[in-house]
């Protein structure tokens, strides 16, 4: 579930992504219209809920296995950065879509390109850099994870 979930999302963003480049470098109103008002559409009924399922899959599934939350640092860091990724979807990517939605539903420009670009490149760097780590495993256990191998031991 958490392997699907977190596909969903990354290929959700690549998605918003190509309708903000179209929004921001189109010049028919009518297209940049288009492309803010699906990029709304994803923003409000898909990215959220695939953005908690993926922390909630991702938060069992290390509590459920040998891997942990706290164990090992990419697996701690996993958490964090996706926590972080939910909470800016939240208080800056939706809200930069629904003014941009605002603004040219009104009949004016774009007003700002980076309402809808910079979240989803953000995002996207972000959830790339977790596959990443995902697949490498790197920097090794946390000190708690040492300490309960030890103990174990």
């Amino acid at each position: 579930m958490h392997v699907i979930a977190s596909a969903g999302w990354l290929g959700l963003t690549l998605g918003l992504l190509a309708l903000g480049i179209t929004a921001a470098t189109t010049g028919s109103a009518g297209t940049v219209e288009a492309s803010v008002r699906a990029m709304k559409l994803f923003a409000d009924w898909l990215l959220l809920p695939v953005a908690f399922l993926t922390l909630l899959s991702g938060l069992l599934l290390s509590l459920g296995t040998k891997w942990g939350l706290a164990r090992y640092r990419w697996v701690y860091t996993k958490f964090w950065l996706t926590l972080a990724t939910t909470t800016a979807t939240v208080f800056a990517l939706r809200p930069g879509v629904n003014s941009a939605v605002t603004a040219v539903a009104a009949g004016g420009p774009l007003p700002d390109a980076g309402d809808v670009l910079f979240g989803p490149v953000v995002s996207l760097s972000a959830y790339v850099f977790m596959t990443v780590i995902s697949v490498l495993k790197p920097w090794g256990k946390t000190r708690r994870g040492r300490r309960m191998a030890k103990a174990f031991a």
